[in-house]
């Protein structure tokens, strides 16, 4: 369940040994692919709303003192954009954290990755042009790898969980184009940025928190985690949120958007490795050969896209 990635800042030249900057971003992918089944270790069904207000209040004060100055720059439609984009974000979160308690990790990990296909689609479709024939292939295979992993156990109509991993997939999607078509931000502080998003996104989910019938409130469920479930909080706040913000920001300056966003492509391939080695998930030979379709159009589909 990662985080969202902070505006692309232009790179500096790029240093002779750019492994020295990979080797972090690289981290992040790996704490971004153990997220999902940290998510399912701290969440229950009734827990979900509380979970991400834990989650995001404990790092959106470290994030604001960090950046108070950069934030203080922040012009009123900065403000206006960031907010907006915030809302989109809390539903990315709650699409994703309710999918993951219904799904496997290791599936919500690979479905999750689609948003690297459905993204130069959307993209196409907005600009009117088509796509390149290698491109659309990449997306036949990823799709087709998506109904294998979701049918490994019998074909069957798709799980609710594998749903709302899709509709967060298409969130991202979203929320992806939705950054690069408001002017108004393309100068903003990418941390500052960031900072704004998450705050809306908080704001979200602390209005459903008080609502009737949302499940258990932050302090109920805060009092009865257990010392597991508070490290697996932790690992969510600190390193999948916290940490990630900060290397994605100080990575994209020292080497390249595009780099980084590849090396932060391997993210499905992590979720898979948890799931099976530390979760005890099993895909069968069917879901197996769907995730390997997955991994393999996502991958094709980066490289056609340019």
């Amino acid at each position: 369940m990662s985080a969202p990635v902070p505006a692309a800042v232009p790179a500096r030249s790029a240093p002779a040994r750019t492994w020295l900057a990979d080797l972090p971003v690289l981290a992040v992918a790996v704490v971004w692919g153990g997220s999902y089944l940290a998510a399912k270790g701290v969440t229950t069904p009734h827990t979900v709303i509380a979970v991400l207000v834990l989650r995001f209040a404990l790092v959106l004060p470290v994030l604001v003192v960090a950046g108070w100055r950069r934030l203080r720059a922040l012009t009123p439609a900065h403000l206006r954009g960031g907010g907006l984009l915030g809302l989109v974000l809390g539903g990315i979160f709650l699409l994703e954290t309710y999918g993951v308690v219904h799904t496997s990790a290791t599936n919500a990990g690979l479905i999750i990755s689609l948003t690297m296909v459905f993204t130069p689609l959307a993209e196409a479709a907005v600009r009117r042009v088509r796509p390149p024939a290698a491109f659309l292939g990449a997306a036949a295979v990823s799709v087709a790898g998506v109904v294998l992993l979701t049918q490994s156990g019998g074909f069957t109509a798709p799980g609710p969980g594998d749903l709302l991993i899709l509709g967060a997939a298409l969130a991202r999607t979203a929320n992806v184009l939705l950054t690069a078509r408001m002017r108004a931000l393309r100068d903003a502080d990418a941390l500052s940025l960031t900072t704004v998003q998450l705050g809306g996104a908080v704001l979200v989910f602390v209005l459903l928190a008080a609502l009737p019938g949302t499940g258990d409130s932050p302090w109920a469920a805060a009092a009865a985690f257990d010392p597991a479930q508070w490290a697996g909080l932790a690992f969510l706040a600190v390193f999948c949120t916290l940490f990630a913000f900060f290397v994605q920001t100080w990575a994209v300056r020292r080497t390249s958007p595009s780099r980084v966003s590849l090396l932060l492509g391997t993210e499905p391939l992590w979720a898979a490795a948890a799931g099976i080695a530390l979760g005890g998930e099993h895909l069968g030979p069917v879901g197996l050969a769907g995730a390997v379709l997955v991994l393999a159009g996502t991958a094709w589909g980066r490289r056609a896209a340019g």
